[in-house]
């Protein structure tokens, strides 16, 4: 690679890592004892998925995890991030562990420690089993319950060995993709049943930290995905549509973890529908919610720049959680991934320093995803030159280090996505990898974003030894 951007430099001690989840990769949909998750209804559904695809082979991890390991051990990462797919731990979301899906993940573990490198393992990554959702899913509090049984199964076997564990990853796309915008699994469009989604989920990850704790578990923590809301104008209109947006977006999820309360503008955002989905918490709740973690995961892909509209639905009988008088726009000024996600690195410094300003009690953060997808081709000369994934990725890594100049506490960083992967309702159109996957053949081919991510790592420990 030639004209590469510059490393940023981090403190010793800063890690970095890559990072993948378990319905995205692993295919083997009926192997090994897995049962149906969500993600295997909501892909068969006509018209849910781009071009019909779904995450029954995807990379097929579950059978080439050997050579994934080889890879991340190429790379240098000290640690990688995967997720433990319920189903195939509790086909039915309850009951007893299914042994092989306990034997596949001990594995992968022991694959990883032999390779010097840090499991990281997150609990939930979307793929809840479909007999649970038959139930009534994450609007219902037994759901919650039942993933504090699921991991309690999973420590038992698993937390000698893996150091840093993840209850939640993006709890936002579960309650309000998945439960209002419909956009995700389940496919639903609700209102109060998503704003108790939302509830049933932090509930579920303070029952989780009581499990993992009970386990012994090493570093225990969330992963969120905070927006930088910026107002189109600055009209007072536009400043009212960033402070309900930042109800919806932000401060249902920071706000309990951290600051011990329930959203202070939610009655201002939801209205009746706040109301209702009260009605779900219990006396000590938020103590449970709240309960000290060892840090933060936060991902983050680009700013998002919004303005005052008409409600989505004026019907207040069917209005969603979505339907906060909110619309995004469009931004003509900056390059655009082919997400047509905006690419303002300098948004991800300012997130990162407001948060820790609002939030003084929250604990250290670490970096749970980043990346971008881009246009990615197979060169005359069989390489991928994605240079703009790698100017993405150094612009970013860069605002994480001007983060932490500024006095943020980060102590790592996990690159999404190590692989190609089934990219949700874009299916095998949208390439996060820094290693391409072609989806024929299942080889993996690492891009240049890979081979600069290498030398970065490589840097930083060159600077930081002694």
């Amino acid at each position: 690679m030639t004209d590469t951007p510059a490393f940023p430099a981090f403190p010793p001690g800063f890690f970095f890592g890559a990072a993948t989840a378990s319905y995205q990769i692993e295919g083997a949909h009926d192997v090994g004892g897995r049962g149906p998750s969500i993600w295997d209804t909501y892909s068969r559904t006509p018209g849910k998925v781009a071009n019909g695809d779904t995450g029954d082979v995807a990379c097929d991890h579950y059978h080439r995890y050997p050579e994934d390991v080889a890879l991340l051990k190429e790379l240098g990462v000290d640690s990688y991030r995967f997720s433990i797919a319920w189903p195939r731990i509790q086909p039915t979301g309850s009951g007893p562990a299914n042994a092989e899906g306990l034997d596949f993940y001990d594995r992968l573990v022991d694959e990883l420690l032999a390779s010097g490198i840090a499991p990281a393992a997150t609990l939930y990554h979307w793929d809840l089993p479909q007999a649970l959702e038959d139930t009534g899913g994450w609007r219902v509090r037994a759901t919650a319950e039942r993933f504090a049984e699921y991991t309690a199964l999973v420590a038992e076997r698993l937390v000698d060995r893996v150091p840093r564990w993840i209850t939640l990853n993006e709890p936002f796309c579960s309650a309000f993709v998945g439960y209002a915008i419909g956009r995700h699994a389940p496919g639903a469009r609700e209102g109060a049943g998503a704003l108790a989604a939302a509830h049933h989920l932090l509930v579920g990850h303070g029952l989780a930290v009581q499990a993992l704790r009970a386990a012994g578990a090493g570093e225990v923590g969330i992963t969120l995905n905070p927006d930088r809301l910026l107002p189109a104008t600055g009209s007072e209109a536009d400043a009212g549509a960033v402070r309900r947006a930042e109800t919806l977006h932000n401060e249902v999820w920071f706000d309990p973890l951290f600051a011990g309360r329930y959203p202070l503008h939610e009655d201002e955002t939801w209205g009746e529908l706040a109301r209702e989905a009260a009605a779900h918490r219990r006396e000590g709740d938020l103590d449970l919610i709240a309960a000290p973690l060892d840090f933060t995961g936060i991902n983050y892909y680009r700013p998002i720049t919004v303005t005052d509209a008409p409600f989505r639905d004026p019907e207040p009988a069917t209005r969603t959680a979505v339907d906060i008088r909110v619309e995004e726009t469009w931004r003509d000024d900056v390059r655009h991934t082919t997400m047509g996600w905006p690419v303002v690195p300098h948004t991800f410094t300012d997130l990162l320093v407001d948060l820790r300003r609002r939030y003084p009690a929250m604990p250290p953060l670490i970096i749970t995803e980043n990346g971008s997808a881009e246009a990615d081709v197979v060169a005359a000369d069989g390489q991928v030159h994605d240079s703009d994934r790698v100017e993405y990725l150094a612009g970013h890594l860069a605002a994480v280090a001007d983060a932490v100049a500024a006095g943020v506490d980060v102590r790592g960083y996990y690159v999404w996505s190590l692989l190609d992967n089934f990219e949700w309702a874009y299916g095998y159109e949208q390439r996060f990898g820094i290693v391409r996957v072609d989806y024929q053949t299942l080889e993996r081919l690492p891009k240049d974003s890979y081979h600069w991510y290498r030398q970065l790592i490589a840097a930083h420990r060159d600077r930081t030894a002694g």
